[in-house]
């Protein structure tokens, strides 16, 4: 048995060696960008994060208020439930993200990229995604009261049920887009376009249809 200390010592090398590889793969796992931690609940309110890459990066329940993302990549990006609240997104890549839940409200998303973006139950009030592409995004349930939607491209999006009251979408696209029971109260919908959109239940009173293509009149 004289063979027995010499493989206990190599065991407990072993278990050494293995515990110090775990406890610094965490470390290894998380990059840095801007100061900010890239990983689920980041703290980085009021970073300058201005075309950072952050593409397919899992950033849920983070915290990014009055943050400059602008020119940003964070397409493919987990962003769930996430607070984006008073953040320059200007020009941001948003292609095929999440932001289920999200909290946006007052963000500048002024000629982002959100074509595939899953939006549903988003908070978007007085956000301004002006020229923004929403082509195929899913807004279902989300809050868009009185943000700016000027020329914004909604093609076959869902905002099945989105509140979109006072919201300004002088020019907006909604072509073929699914828009049951969206609430447009007095919004503005001068020369927005609703060809083969799915409009039923949706609510349109005192919005400003002059122009409008496939508004109820």
């Amino acid at each position: 048995m004289r063979f027995w200390p010499q493989v206990m010592r190599t065991a407990t090398t072993f278990t050494i060696v293995l515990a110090f590889a775990i406890a610094e793969a965490p470390a290894q796992d998380v990059r840095s960008v801007g100061g900010c931690s890239i990983r689920p609940g980041t703290l980085c309110a009021s970073k300058n994060l201005r075309g950072a890459d952050l593409s397919g990066a899992n950033l849920r329940h983070s915290q990014f208020t009055r943050s400059v993302l602008a020119g940003a990549n964070l397409s493919g990006a987990n962003l769930d439930e996430s607070n984006l609240a008073g953040a320059d997104l200007r020009g941001a890549d948003f292609r095929s993200a999440s932001l289920v839940r999200a909290n946006a409200r007052g963000a500048r998303f002024d000629d982002s990229n959100l074509s595939g973006a899953v939006l549903s139950n988003a908070v978007l009030d007085n956000a301004s995604l002006a020229g923004a592409d929403l082509t195929q995004a899913n807004l279902s349930g989300g809050n868009l009261a009185n943000a700016r939607l000027e020329k914004a491209r909604f093609v076959n999006a869902d905002l099945q049920n989105a509140n979109i009251r006072g919201g300004r979408l002088k020019g907006a696209s909604f072509v073929d887009a699914k828009v049951q029971g969206a609430n447009f109260t007095g919004a503005d919908l001068t020369d927005a376009d609703f060809t083969g959109a799915s409009i039923d239940h949706a609510v349109f009173s005192r919005a400003r249809t002059t122009g409008c293509k496939g508004c109820p009149h």
